[in-house]
């Protein structure tokens, strides 16, 4: 990429909020008022459903449930979890959505195996998994070819939380998260500071402008 591209480390923040930010973003982008943009941010808990989701696939949950522009499925956001949007602009011979989504897997693996972790591709479905297990959910969606939504990498997160309903159309014990598969703590921090490095090197920026809320 022959531009910078800004990080926004936004902490723990609503996901009506952080959505409401994206939005702006999203806008901007496309009129060319910013650059491309990489929202980091931990969520409150909150289920989402993308554009496949079936109408009660989040029904009796004990959290606030809300319905987006995404693709995929239903899914859970909390503490824990590292969420990241990407708002950018894919230039023309870029604009390939299979091969964004294969890039932003390819950066959640090459974040695994910075710690000692064999993540891979499900044949037939989106997202980055651990042996039988889904680590990373992912669902975007794009608007005059800049994109907005992202991943969701399960770091510390409350596994429970994934047991009141069917995430991503799976049955529950399917999720897993980073700390079960290594023999030390796992900090989420950290963690975004490996994901930014990874996500740099993967779409080619040459220079990060990182912000902090």
């Amino acid at each position: 990429m022959n531009q910078p591209l800004e990080i926004c480390h936004l902490g723990r923040r609503p996901y009506d909020e952080v959505h409401d930010l994206q939005q702006r973003c999203l806008k901007a982008r496309i009129e060319g008022r910013i650059g491309d943009t990489l929202l980091l941010v931990e969520h409150d808990p909150i289920v989402t459903m993308g554009r496949k989701s079936d109408p009660d696939a989040a029904d009796g949950v004990a959290v606030p449930v809300l319905a987006v522009e995404r693709g995929g499925e239903a899914t859970y956001h909390g503490p824990g979890q590292l969420v990241a949007y990407p708002i950018m602009l894919l230039e023309e011979g870029e604009r390939d959505l299979h091969k964004y989504l294969r890039s932003l897997e390819q950066v959640v693996m090459n974040v695994l195996a910075s710690h000692g972790i064999q993540g891979r591709r499900e044949e037939g479905k989106t997202g980055v998994w651990i042996a039988d297990q889904k680590v990373a959910s992912i669902g975007v969606a794009v608007r005059r070819w800049v994109t907005w939504h992202g991943i969701a990498l399960n770091v510390n997160t409350d596994l429970g939380a994934f047991h009141t309903f069917r995430p991503c159309g799976l049955e529950p014990n399917v999720m897993t998260r980073m700390a079960d598969h290594l023999e030390r703590e796992v900090n989420l921090e950290q963690v975004a500071v490996d994901f930014v490095t990874r996500f740099v090197g993967q779409f080619g920026y040459f220079k990060v402008v990182e912000l902090r809320s």
